[in-house]
Parts: C-alpha cells; structure tokens; sequence
C-alpha cells in the first residue's frame, strides 16, 4: 500500500468516526435502478442535500403509513 492509499483510508475512517459520534451509521446498499431513480427525483423535487436524506424522507413516511394502518 502506497502512502496516497494509507492517506485516504485514514480520511475515510475519520470520516466513518464523525458519523458514528453523530450517532448515525454508513451503509452501502444494492438499489434497482428504479428505486434509485425515485430517491434522486425526491432529492431533486425537494432541493436536499444528499440521497441519504432522500432515504429518510421515504422511511419516516413509510413509518406513519404504517403507525395509521395499526
């Protein structure tokens, strides 16, 4: 490993640190290319700032859709 790759990974693990101290989490996940296109329109329609906020939106819904049906 060079040291431009040790440079990064030591970025990147900063990084993944000041999520968790925010009390969030990173994730990768595997989206059909229709449901990624929906969270981009969400993030476009709605001017935010990132897809991770795009998710939530659909979450949070998802959540009082299902609180009302119970």
């Amino acid at each position: 490993m060079d040291q431009t790759d040790t440079k990064t990974d030591d970025r990147n693990a900063r990084h993944r640190q000041r999520i968790r101290a925010s009390g969030a989490r990173e994730v990768l996940f595997q989206l059909p290319d229709e449901t990624l296109a929906l969270i981009d329109d969400i993030k476009k329609r709605q001017r935010l700032p990132s897809r991770s906020q795009a998710l939530l939106q659909l979450i949070e819904r998802g959540k009082e859709a299902i609180q009302k049906s119970a």
